[in-house]
């Protein structure tokens, strides 16, 4: 019987690093404070760009009509930077129109992949006006869900 207790007893302690939080440990927000929602873009596919911007303004959309402030970042890294390039956006006028009626929303294109598309293409790297450099995107990412944020990736 002592055995069977001890082996329980490894078992349970080699799997708490891999235990989650408990539900309530997870901080809700309450609706007079508001949703942040960070939607993460990494691909250089137009359907996949048209995709975050139709969750993005849905999420808006549910929001607005349930009368709770939310806020909602973007961030862009990798190939999905061609998202917020004024050169190479296959949805740039979508997202000059949606940020002309979403003022909650922000566009955060990562400063290491602009970096290195200049690089390797020999010439700055011209971004939609909307956006704003960071960093590192994936920085940006793990620092929003830190926050609280819950986090998209279409």
């Amino acid at each position: 019987m002592q055995r069977r207790s001890l082996f329980a007893a490894a078992a349970a302690l080699a799997l708490l690093p891999f235990a989650r939080k408990s539900a309530a440990a997870t901080p809700v927000p309450d609706k007079a404070s508001g949703h942040r929602v960070a939607f993460h873009v990494d691909v250089n596919d137009p359907a996949v760009m048209n995709l975050t911007l139709n969750n993005i303004g849905n999420v808006s959309t549910a929001y607005s009509a349930a009368n709770e402030p939310v806020q909602i970042e973007l961030v862009a890294y990798g190939p999905g930077l061609h998202m917020l390039r004024s050169d190479t956006s296959p949805v740039a006028a979508r997202i000059k129109s949606m940020t002309e009626t979403t003022p909650h929303l922000a566009l955060s294109a990562c400063g290491n992949t602009r970096a290195g598309m200049a690089k390797s293409e020999g010439k700055e790297i011209p971004l939609l006006p909307q956006a704003k450099v960071v960093p590192a995107g994936v920085v940006r990412l793990i620092e929003l869900q830190e926050q609280g944020w819950s986090y998209i990736r279409p």
